[in-house]
């Protein structure tokens, strides 16, 4: 087994720190969602923690981890008899993002539930986590039902499998763990209401805390396991202080004003639901026990505020997660009341006479990290300088605004986005999940069966009897059950919706620089982006003025990235529509060879007109050719024609005609408009799609 790296040799990252710790006191809590850049070492703090919990009774021999003080009655594996058992460590279970369904909640062996009658159930990773830890790394990348499975499953304390007529249910509760980098995308909002706290982690940006870290992961490296005794004693430490806060955590008590105060701050942040009431009470009651402390005091509902609040504050992708912590301390001050001495008599070695869990010298801590000097484990004796701010308030340079040059002018603001309906690629795919065009998925109406290609993961029953029926006279059947052989079964073929690529093409030329029109443009765009985000799509951004043209965003599915791009898009000088075109065709040729399931939707945003670029030759003509390009590969389009006043050219509309799409005008964008559009995407290009279907 591969040494670990200890969690007490981390450097920084103090509220990452204590939030794993605080679920691992109680992981009634609900987990936590870790998000930050990359390379922030947020896999290996949750992947350390795992070492820190205390070893698990277990029943022997159950597959699912059931407690031999009270088995589960439900067990499959069950019933079983009250006893001693054994002990284990605890689990820490990885869930990949190219899990199936299957790998997650278990498996049926289709072929003995048909042929002999018997459940044959394959545990899965809910029940290899209970009791345990289950980390997903990415859990942004994850697929939607997966992560409804999962919080499903967290949320309850079970999981349940049914399928083809056969149920089965065991205990999953577990301390859930999740990483993600934003820059790739976001969770939707009601997925990370149900993670309990989330925290934001960065690199620090001052040089010896970088120093700190580089040394200790070269040791490491150089020698795991003398690294990790080092720390040894330190670990044992905290280890003993989790199990001391577990003990004392029942103890704990909510006055009456502390509630009041937890109510209050919910209300004053306008949060949806109860849920974030709920983790604050269950996160201010850890706190206080992670302290050594009966009661819950005001700071502990602040410091609980700041971890299960900002993430559910977010109901846009463009909203940045965060907390006003002047309002949450107004909010605090107006509604604290005459709190009950929260430990009237301490005990002897408690965190107010030095002892261990008070983050001093005992502690071997920095301690001040947390409230009452108790919030952060130990740091060991590195040289980290004290006074290091910690890495989510480590100032983070901004990108500098882009400043306008000769014959340009500056960025302006988005109009207000408005509500669009869905623009879908014509055809059938078979592309990533989502929620845009019709394809062939793993969830949807069943619409037919096919041999399976490799393991049976949907299995259609009437096809699978209807193929074993004429052989089972030859097979020599004699009994009730249907001799099935691995010819017989058929794999369910589903229709569902897809995710598509939305490219967008933005002219950011002198003809677009009137303040008002660029505005409403951006407005257009901005709109569709946040459809994108509803819709699950990879969003991509291409830009075109002056000679040349840009790839201001590649293609990701972080869409608020793209709108962090758009804003601050300037304009100005010529118009070389042709690099545009040409810009975009590139993007999507290569993204086809890296994801050639995903059907691409080119949005262009233009006026049409084609003055200049670095190519010799006319202008408009090479502006065609290039539009005939993405016509030949079928590509759907659309032509957002910006041109206004009472004299127009109709450029737009002889770009889309190249391009084989349509085209709308910016007025006709808006959802009431749009309605007709979609019909008119789906018919223009539903010529190319049956040539590219043959």
């Amino acid at each position: 087994m591969s040494t670990r790296y200890p969690f007490t040799a981390v450097v920084g990252m103090d509220d990452l720190r204590l939030a794993l710790l605080l679920n691992a006191v109680s992981p009634a809590v609900g987990g936590v969602l870790v998000r930050g850049e990359k390379g922030t070492a947020k896999s290996t703090a949750v992947r350390a923690l795992a070492e820190l919990l205390p070893a698990v009774p277990v029943v022997a021999g159950c597959r699912f981890s059931c407690d031999p003080a009270s088995p589960d009655p439900g067990c499959p594996d069950g019933p079983h008899e009250a006893g001693p058992g054994a002990e284990r460590p605890a689990r820490m279970v990885e869930l990949p993002v190219g899990a199936s369904e299957d790998r997650l909640v278990g498996s049926l062996d289709i072929e003995k539930a048909l042929a002999e009658g018997v459940k044959a159930f394959e545990p899965g990773l809910l029940a290899d986590a209970h009791r345990g830890i289950l980390y997903v790394d990415e859990v942004n990348l994850l697929h939607d039902h997966l992560i409804d499975l999962l919080l499903d499953a967290a949320a309850m304390g079970f999981s349940n499998v049914e399928r083809e007529g056969v149920s089965v249910r065991h205990a999953a509760r577990f301390l859930l763990v999740g990483t993600m980098n934003p820059e790739e995308g976001e969770l939707r909002p009601q997925l990370l209401d149900r993670f309990g706290l989330t925290v934001e982690v960065a690199a620090s940006r001052d040089p010896e805390q970088r120093v700190e870290v580089v040394r200790r992961r070269l040791a490491f490296e150089d020698d795991p396991a003398a690294f990790a005794a080092r720390w040894a004693d330190e670990e044992a430490e905290l280890r003993g202080r989790i199990v001391a806060a577990r003990a004392l955590l029942p103890q704990v008590t909510l006055g009456d004003a502390v509630l009041l105060q937890i109510a209050a701050t919910c209300a004053a942040f306008e949060v949806d639901g109860m849920r974030a009431d709920i983790v604050m009470a269950r996160t201010a009651t850890a706190l206080a026990a992670w302290a050594g402390r009966t009661g819950v005091t005001s700071e502990d509902v602040r410091q609980a505020a700041l971890l299960a609040l900002p993430h559910r504050r977010r109901r846009s992708p463009f909203d940045a997660p965060g907390l006003d912590e002047d309002k949450l301390d107004e909010t605090l001050e107006q509604f604290k009341g005459e709190d009950p001495d929260p430990d009237p008599d301490p005990e002897p070695d408690g965190p107010d006479d030095g002892g261990p869990g008070d983050g001093g010298p005992g502690d071997g801590g920095p301690g001040g990290g947390g409230p009452d000097g108790g919030g952060i484990p130990p740091q060991g004796d590195g040289p980290v300088p004290e006074d290091v701010p910690a890495p989510e308030e480590a100032p983070v340079p901004e990108p500098a605004p882009q400043r306008a040059g000769a014959g340009e002018r500056a960025a302006v603001k988005a109009a207000e986005p408005f509500r669009t309906k869905v623009l879908s690629v014509p055809g059938l795919g078979e592309g990533a999940a989502g929620r845009r065009s019709r394809a062939r998925t793993e969830h949807g109406r069943t619409t037919g069966s096919t041999r399976p290609r490799g393991a049976l993961t949907k299995l259609h029953l009437a096809a699978t009897v209807q193929a074993a029926a004429p052989h089972q006279k030859a097979r020599g059947r004699t009994g009730r059950g249907l001799v099935v052989r691995r010819d017989d079964l058929r794999q369910a073929t589903r229709e569902g919706r897809e995710g598509n690529l939305v490219l967008f093409a933005v002219d950011a030329s002198g003809s677009m620089a009137a303040r008002q029109r660029m505005s409403a443009v951006k407005g257009a765009v901005l709109s569709l982006l946040l459809d994108a985000y509803q819709r699950r799509d990879k969003v991509g951004l291409v830009t075109f003025r002056g000679r040349d043209a840009e790839v201001a965003l590649p293609p990701t599915s972080s869409v608020d990235a793209a709108a962090a791009r758009l804003e601050q898009l300037p304009t100005g000088g010529r118009t070389p529509l042709s690099a545009g075109l040409l810009k975009a065709h590139d993007v999507l040729r290569v993204e086809r060879l890296r994801d050639p399931s995903r059907r691409p939707l080119l949005v262009v945003v233009t006026d049409g007109r084609a003055t200049g670029g670095r190519a010799a030759g006319d202008p408009v003509a090479l502006a065609a050719r290039a539009a005939r390009l993405h016509a030949a590969e079928g590509t759907a389009s659309v032509v957002v024609d910006c041109e206004t006043g009472p004299v127009r050219l109709g450029l737009a509309g002889r770009l889309a005609l190249e391009l084989g799409g349509t085209a709308v005008t910016l007025d006709e964008l808006r959802a009431d408009a749009i309605a007709g559009l979609v019909r008119d995407v789906q018919t223009g290009h539903a010529g190319h799609a049956s040539r590219r279907a043959a």
